[in-house]
């Protein structure tokens, strides 16, 4: 469904409300108004930050950057390294429809993509009933059935043909194949 006005009851009209930009807006004015009071109080907030990181007040420049702040660095790669790790769980496992953060728990009929019930095209974007599960799995059944006797009709036709007359049984070897001289030579020497 497009987004946009719908009607609702008799002549009355709802709008859905667009929450991205509602929350781009949001975070925009956010970040506007914690840089316009950093800038009106730059000069605490410089010392502030200077002490913290270990800039100022020490021995040597930059002792207390690497000895204090400076020596977290290596955990902070450890926590992005995690955090990397988590998004990648999180995508393998999430839907694969574009924009969609639900759990894909759902296959797709080839098993190449993960989908919620919402994007499945079995179920139709609704959650999946008992006797949906059960016509799915009734019919997937069929299938395999379907298959399964036309490979046992091509076994049989296979073997019926190496069953013909003059033709050799399986797994024994053609006259005059090195198999069948060796097993001649092997021969001649029991006697």
């Amino acid at each position: 469904m497009p987004p946009g006005p719908r009607r609702e009851g008799a002549g009355q009209e709802v709008s859905e409300v667009k929450w991205r930009p509602i929350v781009i807006i949001g975070l925009a004015v956010a970040a506007a108004a914690s840089l316009v009071i950093w800038l009106q109080h730059a000069r605490l907030v410089g010392h502030w930050l200077q002490v913290h990181t270990g800039t100022v007040n020490e021995p040597g420049p930059y002792y207390g950057f690497w000895s204090g702040f400076g020596s977290d660095l290596e955990e902070f790669g450890i926590l992005g390294a995690i955090g990397v790790g988590i998004y990648h769980l999180v995508k393998k496992y999430n839907c694969h429809e574009p924009g969609c953060w639900r759990i894909g728990n759902h296959a797709t009929a080839d098993g190449q993509f993960n989908l919620c019930y919402r994007h499945h095209p079995d179920f139709q974007g609704k959650k999946p009933t008992h006797e949906l599960i059960e016509r799915l799995h009734r019919e997937h059944l069929e299938r395999q059935a379907a298959i399964r006797s036309k490979l046992d009709e091509i076994h049989e036709r296979v073997t019926s043909m190496s069953a013909a007359p003059g033709t050799p049984a399986p797994g024994t070897p053609a006259p005059g194949s090195p198999a069948d001289n060796a097993q001649a030579a092997s021969d001649r020497q029991a006697e």
